[in-house]
């Protein structure tokens, strides 16, 4: 089952939600989290609005899915070639678009290569931004570890979703 691009990075940006809600659970690393911010419970739930948090969180969940496709799906690089061209309506440049994606269109389009996509870009991407805050924000190694590590499984599962289950081909491109 393959989905359109959107309705993909619609669902892929629900990843951190619910990932997070089972990270950061009282029951897992929730506890530990509080302690390494320096946080109490009370002040957590004392102003806290759930639709802001919970809707930006989603929000920019779908700005990282989108960042991510470029990443997982290598297909973007060959359309990335033929750019202009195509744009341009080049009947050259379109035949070609779609003797590739006939030809190698499912390459590469496993959860398992997203996941290791996901994986590459939460180790260079989103480990070194949660260490970067972290240090001048004088956090110690369990704060960075908690959040880095979330991070990465957020990229490893959304990377992994997003090369499975995004649907692009030659037509995708030509429109």
């Amino acid at each position: 089952m393959q989905f359109s691009y959107l309705t993909s990075m619609l669902l892929a940006a629900l990843i951190p939600l619910f990932l997070g809600s089972l990270w950061y659970n009282p029951k897992t690393f929730g506890n530990a989290w509080m302690k390494a911010c320096g946080l109490e419970e009370d002040k957590l739930k004392a102003n806290f609005n759930a639709p802001l948090v919970f809707g930006l969180t989603y929000v920019l969940g779908f700005f990282i899915a989108v960042g991510l496709s470029s990443i997982v799906i290598h297909q973007f690089g060959f359309f990335g070639m033929l750019q202009r061209v195509v744009a341009e309506n080049d009947a050259n440049a379109l035949a070609f678009l779609k003797q590739g994606f006939d030809s190698y269109g499912n390459e590469f389009r496993t959860f398992k290569h997203g996941a290791l996509h996901g994986t590459l870009s939460g180790l260079f991407l989103a480990l070194p931004i949660v260490t970067i805050n972290a240090l001048f924000e004088r956090r110690g190694f369990k704060y960075i570890a908690i959040n880095a590590c979330y991070w990465i499984l957020c990229f490893i599962l959304m990377g992994g979703f997003i090369c499975q289950f995004t649907k692009v081909d030659a037509q995708f491109f030509a429109q």
